[in-house]
């Protein structure tokens, strides 16, 4: 594979990944109140059940905070003020994703900088081998090995 052949190979898959990442981030279409609601019962942990969302949960709980986040919304509350409403109830464990400040920035850069950090390596690393000269047996390496393989008599 040529030099500006590996170029075009990096270069489309950079495309792709960035691709990729516009796509998942980009604005939908406009939620209906179900779907926002469902898409804030997600964040939050049910107080009953651990390690499940409000939305996943099949408890009165969950239940309870699911109609009170209808109802913070058709109050016209804003996403952000519904999750300091629940932090200020809950705590911060209410929360099934970290903050994205402090400590929590810390959680979510943390993995992805590793992931930055191992592709950078990689690609280091193949580009130092790919550089290494590729060593071609000499006839005179030829001949050692044919002469060590000859039977030797015994006698």
């Amino acid at each position: 594979m040529t030099t500006s052949a590996r170029r075009l190979a990096w270069l489309g898959l950079g495309i792709i990944v960035i691709g990729i990442v516009v796509g998942i981030a980009w604005p939908s279409a406009a939620e209906s109140r179900s779907e926002h609601v469902r898409r804030l019962a997600l964040e939050f942990r049910c107080v009953d059940c651990e390690g499940l969302s409000v939305a996943e949960s099949a408890t009165a709980s969950a239940a309870e905070q699911r109609r009170d986040i209808g109802i913070r919304l058709d109050r016209g509350e804003s996403d952000e003020q519904i999750r300091a409403a629940y932090v200020e109830s809950f705590g911060e464990n209410v929360l099934l994703r970290p903050a994205s400040n402090g400590i929590g920035l810390l959680v979510w850069a943390l993995p992805i900088a590793v992931v930055l950090l191992g592709g950078v390596g990689v690609f280091v690393a193949l580009r130092r081998w790919s550089r290494q000269p590729r060593l071609v047996a000499t006839d005179a390496d030829d001949a050692l090995v044919a002469e060590l393989r000859t039977p030797v008599d015994d006698d």
